[in-house]
């Protein structure tokens, strides 16, 4: 099976981890390394991608209200 045909079934630490060989490899000095780690890496950083994008939205911080007294009305 190719490593291609791997990415999907990984779980995110060893996705992480073939990205970054994969980068290595790409500033590496060996021409066919440098094309395979090439050819992954798009197909890497797309997982990445949909895998974000199935994730939930953060939830933003609440801001904490803060009641103001009211003011006495003038006589």
């Amino acid at each position: 099976m190719a490593i291609a045909d791997m990415i999907p079934d990984m779980d995110a630490a060893s996705l992480a981890n073939l990205r970054a060989n994969a980068l290595r490899l790409k500033a590496s000095n060996d021409g066919r390394q440098q094309e395979q780690a090439s050819a992954l890496l798009p197909l890497i950083e797309a997982e990445l991608a949909a895998r974000e994008a199935l994730k939930p939205p953060k939830k933003s911080a609440k801001k904490k209200v803060v009641a103001v007294p009211a003011e006495p009305e003038p006589a």
